[in-house]
């Protein structure tokens, strides 16, 4: 069905975000995005880490400005946040010396809206988003669901024409989040809320799939969108609906396909440079991933089966496939994980046998790890202080994303024994190899 371009609420065409490093590089986020987001629909912005969703939510609010490009709220360029306009954070953001009552007024009076009617509206949201009878009570004394519904009813207590939401059920245990998607949803589809359509940032494909009319998948690096997929499914969604598994395989199946057209964006994903951008996979999850896969027919998984059962949601569990695939231990695609024969072999071998393993993949395949070593074995004392390779990946990416990439580099050449590594002292030291401990 073609939707008239009175139905849009807003619009972005063109939309790119840009920053500038502290080196003075320029590092683009968002490029050339087109997006609309209409009356009457639910739609989940999803992509794996670093895509930028983010971004994007706070640029079509408002809260920052486009690099280039525009966004249109009611065919008006936006130009700030709009009044019409309410953001629900991952984080609860609720002020601990406000009461439940005085944490749903703050939008209210932001608004100018005088004090009796205020309350009135805020006691009637309180109940509505069930928290009646906690209108005194402070932040502290409620579970971290509480604190989220008063996240909630602050926003909807400004009758917000348009409502994002940044990952809202992402800090709760897996029943909360649960019940909570349910509560909203019913609120929505009763129409006991004025909001005319919901923008929401996640990282679980299948709360995407449960709760959205569109899902807006976002390649990375720089940040654009990759694929748009119309759910017509009717509410309440069943999980176990045939076709609700078909919808969350076919994300997936997007999601680890890479697209045929994509430009390798050195040295983001040069693999043969230092600063290639290693997944941020520890070593602990990396071989359970492996472990479990090995347990499977044919050394071979469900990557949905695995995200349910392991309680993964995306920025967990492709950050591990994709180190397993860069590692050579298996191969991802169309949602689902295979085990190659090293993987089986790594699995399969002693402690001593998977290190050894291990090591020789990652020397072969990851460059920071072999110029880390060569660094090593060429200094006189065969020692060197993190700050020397901080500073050559700062060449390349800010500092904080020149520690984390250092962080993976020593979690997995610690595991692998290629090299030792002081945390007090911030010194990598080559193992000195065939001297016997002292008894």
């Amino acid at each position: 069905m073609t939707l008239s371009k009175t139905q849009t609420v807003l619009e972005a065409r063109g939309l790119t975000k840009t920053f500038v490093n502290p080196d003075g590089k320029v590092h683009t986020v968002l490029d050339n995005i087109d997006f609309s987001l209409l009356e009457g629909e639910i739609v989940a912005l999803l992509g794996r880490s670093g895509c930028g969703k983010s971004t994007l939510l706070r640029t079509l609010i408002g809260l920052i400005p486009p690099s280039a490009g525009e966004v249109r709220y009611r065919g008006r360029i936006l130009d700030g946040p709009a009044p019409d306009m309410a953001m629900i954070f991952q984080s609860f953001a609720l002020f601990p010396w406000l009461t439940i009552q005085g944490n749903v007024e703050l939008g209210l009076e932001a608004q100018r809206v005088p004090g009796a009617e205020r309350r009135r509206r805020a006691l009637e949201m309180i109940d509505l988003i069930g928290l009646d009878g906690f209108e005194s009570a402070f932040p502290k004394e409620l579970s971290g669901g509480m604190r989220q519904r008063v996240g909630f009813a602050r926003a909807l207590v400004t009758n917000p024409e348009v409502l994002f939401m940044d990952e809202p059920f992402s800090a709760l245990d897996v029943l909360t989040a649960e019940n909570l998607r349910g509560d909203l949803l019913e609120l929505w589809t009763e129409k006991r809320i004025s909001t005319k359509c919901i923008l929401m940032v996640t990282h679980n494909i299948e709360e995407a799939v449960g709760l959205a009319d569109r899902i807006v998948v976002l390649a990375p690096n720089p940040g654009r969108v990759r694929a748009e997929i119309l759910v017509s499914l009717p509410h309440p969604r069943d999980r176990d609906d045939p076709a609700f598994r078909e919808l969350v395989e076919k994300v997936y199946t997007i999601m680890t396909t890479p697209p045929p057209s994509l430009e390798v964006n050195a040295p983001t994903g040069d693999r043969s440079s230092i600063a290639y951008r290693l997944p941020a996979a520890p070593m602990g999850r990396l071989m359970g991933l492996l472990e479990r896969v090995a347990q499977e027919d044919y050394g071979k998984d469900d990557l949905p089966r695995i995200s349910a059962e392991m309680h993964l949601d995306v920025d967990d569990l492709f950050p591990l496939t994709d180190a397993a695939e860069l590692l050579g231990f298996a191969r991802v695609s169309h949602g689902d994980i295979t085990l190659l024969p090293s993987g089986n072999a790594l699995v399969e071998a002693d402690t001593v046998r998977r290190k050894t393993i291990f090591a020789e993949h990652l020397l072969a395949r990851v460059p920071l790890e072999r110029h880390i070593v060569s660094v090593l074995e060429t200094h006189p004392e065969r020692r060197a202080p993190e700050e020397r390779f901080l500073r050559e990946l700062e060449d390349f990416m800010p500092p904080e994303d020149a520690q984390r990439l250092l962080s993976t580099a020593i979690d997995w050449g610690r595991y692998a024994e290629v090299f030792e590594y002081d945390f007090n002292s911030g010194i990598f030291a080559l193992e000195e190899r065939g001297t016997a401990a002292p008894m």
